[in-house]
């Protein structure tokens, strides 16, 4: 037996006084969605965007692999890859540039797009539909795609909201929204704009007798009201909340960012200090949400002599692997070019840290301190059952390599990290 002071009635008291708090918490805090996060996305502008766009781009960044770093030694030299890595990452990367190129494209329809007379867009948006419900009937299509429009403000509002609606309505007349489906909102400065996207997708789930909060949409970065506000603020959360749970990421938007601070051109790049700052508070604004993030690109193109690609190659790499070592997972890429160096980046963060991370988790499973002499908590845990799927996830990994040096399936990695185990 036990003695306590306080009655019952207290902690009762307390329960019901914190059973909103409990409501909001578990609204506004429901973790990581737990489905796969694509490591990148691919910008296409929509005049250039046909039925093999994907293919396209994976051949042209097996050939600049070919070309410039036929074999694993010769991609090492470019990219300082330790000797044991150089093999499986080459191999992975040529797989993947064969069967998956691109994870997450985007039809674009804003800048990269540009204005143009409503007749050339309107048959845009709708080309673009029909060739998405193509490829998501044939199996072809990438895991996520979708478009983005062009933004609230004033000037092109009106052609932004046709093009989604053209967009949209295509897909369902060819059969419906894929299950990747992603949409972009650019620019946005104030949280009454992501409200004006909420009113879009609730109008068109109801005009079409979709489901509530079947469309959801991105919000891109990159103007420096959506960080801090004019009363001096922080107003990313305040963005979040605006899309009543619709919010699927916030992409930072490299260039529009630093040009907003005043940056020159010259000096314009995701490691930028205004960068780092902007990122920072998306990241803090984010955590818990089920929103999730994605730096931004390079502009640096990967194209000419092979002493400038390398040059390309090692600086985009490098930017890459600062974000994952950041916690964005995901970026941008520009060019067929950057895709080698994406997933090299990718496939190497994550294999490099299979072994410490697998004995940490194997040694907390085991409640001892193990071979890593670490002693982690139930959140480290989370975090290292995450990157073992993360890296799963993109190929980095294999699933019978992770079973056999954790000792756990699929399943209890799923469970420490909140995911869903299907």
């Amino acid at each position: 037996m036990v003695g306590t002071s306080l009655p019952d009635a207290v902690r009762k008291d307390i329960g019901a006084s914190l059973a909103g708090t409990d409501a909001e918490l578990a609204g506004r805090y429901p973790g990581e969605p737990g489905t796969r996060q694509p490591v990148h996305t691919v910008y296409v502008p929509a005049d250039a965007f046909a039925a093999d766009t994907v293919r396209t781009w994976g051949a042209r960044a097996l050939a600049a692999l070919d070309e410039h770093a036929r074999d694993a030694g010769a991609l090492a030299d470019v990219l300082g890859l330790p000797e044991e890595l150089a093999g499986s990452v080459h191999d992975r990367v040529r797989a993947k540039l064969t069967a998956e190129p691109v994870e997450d494209l985007r039809i674009d329809f804003e800048d990269g797009y540009g204005p143009r007379p409503d007749a050339e867009e309107d048959a845009a948006a709708l080309a673009a539909a029909r060739i998405v419900a193509a490829a998501t009937a044939g199996g072809t299509a990438p895991p996520y795609v979708g478009i983005r429009m062009k933004c609230m403000e004033a000037a092109v509002r009106d052609r932004g909201i046709r093009t989604l609606d053209i967009f949209l309505t295509g897909l369902m007349e060819a059969g419906g929204l894929p299950d990747g489906l992603v949409l972009t909102l650019p620019k946005v400065t104030f949280p009454q704009q992501v409200k004006a996207m909420v009113r879009l997708c609730e109008e068109f789930e109801r005009a079409r007798g979709l489901g509530h909060r079947r469309i959801g949409f991105e919000i891109q970065i990159e103007t420096t009201q959506a960080i801090l506000g004019p009363d001096g603020t922080a107003t990313v959360a305040r963005l979040i909340d605006a899309a009543g749970g619709r919010a699927t990421g916030l992409h930072y938007g490299t260039f529009d960012y630093s040009a907003s601070c005043g940056v020159s051109a010259a000096y314009q790049s995701m490691d930028h200090p205004v960068a780092d700052h902007a990122k920072a508070v998306m990241q803090v604004a984010a955590a818990g949400t089920g929103v999730r993030l994605s730096d931004g690109s390079t502009n640096v193109l990967p194209v000419g002599p092979a002493s400038q690609v390398h040059a390309a190659w090692r600086l985009h790499y490098g930017l890459v692997r600062r974000s994952l070592a950041r916690a964005y997972y995901q970026g941008w890429d520009m060019h067929p070019g950057h895709l080698p160096t994406r997933y090299a980046a990718v496939y190497a963060f994550f294999r490099e840290g299979l072994d410490a991370a697998s004995a940490r988790l194997a040694a907390y499973g085991a409640r001892a301190g193990g071979v890593s002499a670490v002693m982690d908590e139930p959140a480290t845990a989370k975090a290292l059952s995450g990157y073992l799927l993360r890296g799963l996830d993109c190929g980095a990994l294999d699933a019978d390599e992770v079973t056999r040096l954790t000792g756990l399936p699929r399943a209890h990695l799923n469970a420490l990290a909140g995911r869903p185990s299907a």
